[in-house]
């Protein structure tokens, strides 16, 4: 077995600390579009996606998720204001946009919805999702 000097020991800690400080950035993007959501999007659509009566529409399970994939990055970016119907349903309340979120977490949050709650759709790429929001402007590049 080897012998370590305190210099060997203070490098293999250093190295350690460096893997655990690692392992902290990917830690802190997982779940990070349902950390999104709770903190964007609960307190109007529902800690689980489910609306609020006829007043706002759900995000789990509807049919709006899945047909108006091109459009949600904006929608999410911008806002939207004007009658849309979900899962039958007509609703016609303003819903904020969220300039302070990056093309990435438009991402994350996007992914999220699609994947939760009964919606089964296909995940964004960044590319794509950065690219959708090239079309209202709304593309940071992040």
């Amino acid at each position: 077995m080897p012998h370590l000097t305190s210099k060997g020991v203070l490098a293999l800690a250093g190295g350690g600390l460096a893997l655990l400080s690692l392992g902290g950035c990917f830690t802190e993007r997982q779940n990070e579009g349902a950390k999104l959501y709770a903190n964007h999007c609960a307190s109007c659509h529902g800690d689980q996606g489910q609306g609020l009566q006829r007043l706002i529409p759900p995000v789990a399970a509807t049919d709006y998720v899945a047909r108006h994939r091109a459009e949600l990055p904006c929608i999410i970016r911008k806002g939207m204001k004007g009658p849309l119907t979900v899962n039958g349903v007509t609703y016609n309340q303003v819903m904020p946009g969220h300039e302070d979120l990056t093309d990435s977490q438009i991402t994350n949050l996007l992914n999220f919805l699609q994947t939760n709650w009964g919606n089964s759709n296909q995940p964004y790429t960044i590319r794509e999702a950065s690219e959708l929001l090239g079309r209202c402007n709304g593309s940071d590049g992040q």
